[in-house]
Parts: structure tokens; sequence; C-alpha cells
């Protein structure tokens, strides 16, 4: 089944193809050099960018080149539209649990901006954006989300796209709406071409048998610093709610390794002095960004070091060490309101 879906931005979510071409041109005129129409721009643009600069803006270091589009870039976002059909394939794949994450060479915060103002940022995991060669980039941003090859599609509307999902062994599709042709994209041999993104449930579905899905089991835990306060962290898949750390059981994992391993990859933090509490069911959580469907297996811990520092991932966007009084007032995601309620009915947490 495919589980996990890898998005180009421009061309294959968005249409910011006018405001591409006009940044482009700025930084041909600034050089003297003769503007492209849009045509010739489709006809010659290539990713990765640095050798379409390399011929249009030949000697210009990539420090300069980042500069120069970002000056000429429009910063009206709102002015950029989702593509057709595109907004409904992204409420499908989350109807249907599949992850999502963005792999982009344009810059992120452009793509942040144009995200938050079609209101779809939160649908992503992950932005990964400014990606020069997406062919190198792929493989690492897919042992660093542990997701599976042959669990994934990575969907592009440029040649370029469907060489890193070869690269890294995932299903490639090529969709037409964007910066180049039905007959430029066979030339990369994609594992489905589609018109656009219409099609692509139905697609999926009958690649995969279906859109079911078993449930994740997942870890997570309460940590207490020495001076007795809990550790709080906000992120945006549980709508901007504060919550604990923690996250999948991997293959071969026991379920204290897992613990383990994610509290140091989102925190950096030590444990110690952990014990097991709850299991907690959580079918469709209503605060989760997408449909869900998780086993969570809830501990309580100590962090080890006498003065803690706590090092984010980018999972999360924030973090509080609070005591349990104004952990009680914060604005909790449900299973962490259980996870408390249960420590302090059995007198865990003071």
């Amino acid at each position: 089944m495919i589980r996990n879906l890898l998005f180009d931005w421009s061309g294959t979510l968005v249409d910011d193809l006018p405001g591409v071409i006009t940044a482009v041109n700025g930084m041909l005129r600034s050089a003297g050099v003769a503007e492209l129409t849009r045509e010739e721009f489709k006809a010659r643009f290539r990713l990765p960018y640095t050798e379409f600069f390399a011929e249009m803006l030949p000697g210009l270091p990539l420090e300069r080149l980042q500069q120069l589009y970002l000056e000429h870039f429009t910063h009206e976002h709102t002015a950029i539209d989702l593509l057709p059909h595109a907004l409904e394939f992204i409420q499908y794949a989350a109807a249907s649990g599949r992850r999502m994450v963005v792999l982009s060479s344009a810059p992120l915060p452009h793509v942040t901006a144009q995200a938050e103002a079609l209101g779809v940022r939160d649908a992503f995991e992950v932005m990964r954006c400014g990606v020069i060669d997406k062919r190198t980039e792929i493989l690492p941003l897919l042992a660093e989300l542990d997701m599976a090859a042959a669990e994934t599609a990575f969907i592009g509307d440029m040649r370029h796209d469907i060489d890193a999902g070869h690269a890294a062994g995932v299903l490639t599709i090529a969709t037409c709406t964007g910066y180049e042709s039905a007959e430029t994209l066979l030339m990369a041999a994609p594992d489905l071409l589609v018109r656009d993104l219409s099609r692509l449930p139905a697609l999926l579905g009958a690649l995969t048998g279906g859109d079911g899905a078993y449930p994740v089991a997942t870890v997570g835990a309460l940590i207490l610093n020495q001076q007795g306060e809990l550790l709080l962290i906000r992120t945006h898949k549980w709508s901007h709610r504060w919550g604990i750390p923690g996250g999948k059981i991997k293959r071969g994992e026991t379920c204290q390794e897992a613990l383990i391993r994610e509290i140091t990859e989102e925190t950096a933090l030590q444990l110690q002095d952990i014990q097991f509490v709850m299991v907690q069911d959580c079918i469709e959580p209503e605060e989760f960004q997408r449909s869900a469907h998780f086993l969570l297996l809830n501990y309580l811990a100590r962090c080890a070091d006498a003065q803690p520092k706590v090092v984010l991932n980018e999972e999360a966007q924030a973090f509080q060490w609070l005591p349990l009084a104004e952990v009680l007032r914060m604005d909790l995601n449900i299973p962490t309101r259980i996870l408390l309620d249960e420590c302090i009915r059995r007198g865990l947490v003071a």
C-alpha cells in the first residue's frame, strides 16, 4: 500500500509559474540578458536549477543567484492558487491516513507562506524546500521520516522529480500540470503519467487494493525534570495544541527502545526511571492533522540530566517546562489530557 506521498510544490500543487517567470526575467534583466517568453522559459528551464542558471547567467555564485531570485519574486503569496483538483487530492490523502511531505526546490519562506495562505500547511508533516538536487536529498529524507520506499510515491511535474523518485526506488507519478509537457515527462519513464491529480485516488486504490490501513503503534512519555516540572511540546500535527513527545515503533524495536529513540530524536533528552502507564485507543482523533488510528503506549519518565537542554527537531514548534498546576490550565490535546488524568489518579505526579 502507498502510505506516504512526497509532493513537488511548484507546478504539482500550486500554479506559481507566472511569478517564477517574472522573477527569472528580473534576474536576467538586471544582468543585461534578454528576457524569456513563457514558451521559451518552459522550453529551457530545468532542474537542478543551478544547471539552468549556469547557462543563462554563467559565473554567478549560488548565494547571489538565490539572493536575486528572492529580490524579484513576488511576495504577494495570496495571488498564488492551488492547481485544479489539488485540494481535493490533499483532502483525499489526509482522509485515507497517508503521510504527506513536500520536497521542493522553491525557497522555504515562499512555500510556507503560500501553503498558509491557501489553508493547506497543516496537511504536510514536513516541508523540505530550497533543495537543489532532489536525487541526493530524497533517500536521507525517507530515512529521517522512517518511510519505506515500497510504501512511498513521489508526485512531480518535471523529469528531475521522476529521476529523484527512481533514485530512491519509490513509485513515480508525473502530472502534466506544470513546467514540462507529457512528451518531455515520458523521457524520464515515470511509473504513472496523469493529466492532473483528479484520477490519482482511483489509481492508488487500484494499485494498493484499497485504502484500509492497520492501526499505528506509537510510544510517548510524560517527562519530569528534577524540579518536578513537566515537559510539554506544541506541534502543528495536533492542531497546535500542547502534548508529549513520542512517535512510531519501528520493526524490531521493543516499546522502550522506541521510546528512548523517539525522545532522543525529538528533544535530545536522556531518560531514566521509565514507567509504563497505559494504552490508549486513539481512533480518528479530531485534533490530528489527518485521518488516523493509533495505539498510544504511554509512559512516565524522568530526565536524567540535572540541567536538561531541550533541542527540538522539525516535528515540534515549541516546548515548555511547567509545574502540574500550570499544565492543567494549558490547551492540551486529548490523549495528553487522558494520560495526565491517569497519572494524577494513580498518584504518579504530585
